[in-house]
């Protein structure tokens, strides 16, 4: 299939640039009288730090959710652990410039109950500015903001077949009057999921492998809603309140076969079966105050709120075992857990014209303080040499101070240098086993933009970023338990920050064609890492249980990272067909990375394409039906992760709008021609391990949304240097 939706692309970039010769030729034979025209951003904008998405008019939104948008958006990708990557690199999420306390699984959850109907736009910002957390990439995730007067909103009913069939419905209201805003979202999902897992682990050392199957079906059940409350005093000043809740709860079930064999002659396999109950709750609170003068466009924006995340969860698992020592056995194990993370923040951001030379001085900083608990308890006969039971506690402590300035120089060179400095103060322990660390440090964090307008049709634009990604809590948390796949986890107390450098250039022509390169560099970072061990087992011959662990782990030696990616968004038949097809070439350099770590068998160069095309039609034959697709070709090579086979991921939607009643209807069609998949090697210096999973994104879909009332919306206020994108945000 890879090979067949390759040159179908290829073949849509082709006739895309042959048309809008066509068109230019045509447009000059006629002579026209009178010409309508209709202003509409493009669906993909290509700015100096940022690639912009503009989905609001978009007809992917009906039936969506935001993460559903989220893995169509160009230069975005997502791992099988959820991971969300622009350009192969790790994020940071924001949602209107706030940014979110969730990672991984936490924070596809929280999107999901996010309707896509509520979307403007989304932002990929490859070179944020000082004034984002110092993490690399930032994706801005915009939501609508509708201030006609009255009641508005939609109802949304949505049905998706999968290998199991989910439902999900949302509730959207919006109330303005005069100088008040207030906006209500309410969903609720019930959603089934189903996948298949294939792992291979070689061992160096008794040339042993272990070779797993699984098969996990889970179902979440989770209701959500956000209430946004927002008072203009006047048009200087303005106030609101931002609640949000989220709970979910889930169970889980999983088989998983396991056959380890020791020079290739067999020596124990065993079935494992689990099944969990879990229940979920985050609880967010923003309180925030801007004032924004408009005639000299200043503006000061305080936030301070706080976010609280809890999460119970009941795993048990039966294992029955036979080996050829030991003879037959039936084991279980159980985890109870039960995490409560509490953060509170207080952030101060001010943006203001220096002179009359049109330059632009900003200043501001955060502070940011964490608390998390995490009660880990085991109870079964599979306790030995494992710590029954502790507690996890990490705390923090991150402030941080930012300067950007901005100025355009001779009319053609616009300019930002900005310096960040952050400095962390953490400590963590654990009760029982009484491990400890506290630490801290700080760093200064530069970055540097210049864009030099050749003419009205040629840009070119280069940036540097210093970045630095920390461990997230759960990472440091050393308690090990069992997985549904019969492999052991935990976390590393030692993890170290991953500090990088990146230089990045664009060249924009006749402000439709986009050619960028991107260079980074790292010595040190922290991948996953697979270890064997034994733990002390009375019920066996050898008074030993070898087990296979999987962790966090600190791994230096320098990697190289090259990157060209050729960019471009068409519209045609007066702006009803539009197109963004984009194509993209790695290079890694992982030999010194390789030979520090004494990775055998691993790829020490790396290089391989991935593409894109996003189509859009609207209002196809005058009848109010409007069609899009999607395609993309992504590998996942991270760290010591080597991908072997490439994904294509796919999306078709048709949408029928039907005016008079505001009502809509949508099928998509959902990776129906090759279903993802995820296949990888990882190797470390006990051995390598091969993971093949399939996921379960595909099938088809069919939604009903109702509106209600005026959907007009508008842009969020945002200063001038803010909507160039080469200035503050």
């Amino acid at each position: 299939m890879k090979n067949i939706l390759i040159p179908i692309a290829l073949l849509a970039g082709i006739l895309t640039f042959a048309q809008a010769e066509k068109d230019t030729i045509k447009s000059k034979e006629k002579e026209i009288e009178g010409v309508t025209v209709t202003v509409r951003k493009p669906t993909v904008e290509s700015k100096a730090d940022r690639t912009v998405f503009n989905v609001s008019n978009s007809s992917i939104l009906a039936g969506n959710t935001t993460w559903d948008v989220l893995r169509m958006t160009p230069l975005v990708s997502i791992d099988n652990n959820d991971a969300i990557k622009a350009e192969g690199e790790t994020v940071t999420v924001y949602i209107n410039d706030r940014k979110t306390v969730f990672t991984g699984k936490e924070l596809k959850e929280y999107l999901k109950t996010i309707p896509a109907d509520n979307l403007m736009k989304i932002e990929v910002i490859t070179s944020p500015s000082s004034r984002y957390e110092a993490t690399g990439s930032v994706i801005n995730i915009v939501l609508k903001k509708r201030d006609d007067e009255g009641i508005k909103g939609s109802v949304t009913f949505n049905n998706r077949q999968n290998t199991k069939n989910s439902q999900y419905t949302n509730l959207n209201l919006n109330y303005h009057k005069k100088s008040f805003t207030q906006t209500f979202i309410g969903s609720y999902s019930d959603n089934t999921y189903v996948q298949r897992s294939s792992s291979l682990y070689n061992w160096y050392a008794d040339n042993s492998t272990n070779q797993i199957d699984s098969y996990v079906t889970g179902r979440s059940k989770s209701p959500s809603f956000s209430s946004t409350s927002e008072f203009e005093i006047n048009n200087k000043n303005t106030f609101g309140v931002i609640l949000e809740y989220y709970q979910s709860n889930s169970t889980s079930n999983s088989e998983a076969s396991r056959l380890d064999q020791i020079n290739s002659i067999f020596d124990s396999s065993s079935e494992q079966n689990q099944n969990s109950t879990g229940l979920n709750r985050n609880l967010g609170t923003n309180l925030f105050y801007k004032w924004y003068d408009k005639e000299k466009n200043k503006i000061l924006d305080v936030n301070v709120g706080t976010n609280y995340y809890g999460q119970s969860e009941d795993s048990y698992f039966v294992n029955n075992i036979i080996s050829v020592t030991d003879g037959a056995s039936t084991k279980n194990i159980g985890v109870l857990s039960d995490t409560e993370n509490r953060n509170y923040y207080l952030k101060v951001d001010y943006t203001q014209p220096l002179g009359k030379s049109g330059a632009t001085f900003e200043v501001g900083g955060k502070m940011n303080f964490n608390n998390n608990v995490v009660p880990n308890n085991l109870y079964g006969n599979m306790l030995s040499g494992l710590s029954p039971n502790d507690i996890f506690h990490y705390e923090d402590n991150i402030s941080s101070l930012y300067a950007n300035y901005s100025r355009t120089f001779f009319k053609k060179l616009e300019t930002r240098v900005g310096l960040r400095y952050e400095y962390i103060d953490y400590k963590m322990r654990q009760d029982v086993a009484g491990t400890s660390r506290k630490d801290s440090y700080g760093t200064f964090l530069p970055n540097l933009l210049l864009k030099y307008n050749f003419s009205d049709k040629y840009d070119l634009t280069l940036t540097y970023n210093r970045n630095l990604w920390r461990p997230w809590y759960a990472e440091f948390n050393p308690f090990m338990t069992p997985n549904t796949d019969g492999i052991y986890s935990r976390g590393n107390m030692d993890l170290e920050p991953n500090p990088s450098d990146r230089i990045y250039m664009k060249l924009g022509i006749l402000k439709k064609y986009f050619l960028s390169a991107r260079y980074s560099f790292t010595d040190q970072d922290y991948w996953t890492d697979y270890l064997q061990g034994e733990i002390p087992d009375a019920t066996s011959s050898t008074g030993v249980k070898k087990i296979s662990i999987t962790q966090p782990s600190n791994f230096s030696g320098n990697v190289h990272k090259y990157y060209l990616y050729a960019n471009t968004n068409q519209t045609f038949f007066k702006n009803k067909f539009t197109v963004n097809l984009g194509l993209g070439w790695y290079y890694i350099d992982n030999s010194d990375f390789n030979q520090k770590n004494k990775l055998d068998g691993a790829r020490d160069y790396i290089s391989y394409l991935s593409a894109s095309t996003n189509l859009s039609y609207t209002n196809l034959f005058n009848k109010n039906i409007n069609l899009s697709a999607w395609v993309e070709v992504s590998n996942q090579n991270n760290g010591n992760s080597t991908t072997n086979k490439a994904n294509v991921f796919h999306n078709i939607s048709v949408t029928k709008i039907f005016p008079k009643t505001q009502m809509e209807v949508s099928l998509q069609l959902m990776n129906i021609f090759q279903r993802p998949n995820y296949d990888a090697t990882t190797y470390n210096q006990q051995g390598y391990v091969r993971n093949a999973s399939k996921w379960d994104w595909y099938g088809a879909s069919i939604s009903f949304v109702k509106r209600f009332g005026n959907q007009k919306v508008k842009e969020n206020t945002k200063t001038d240097v803010e909507k160039n994108g080469g200035g503050g945000k």
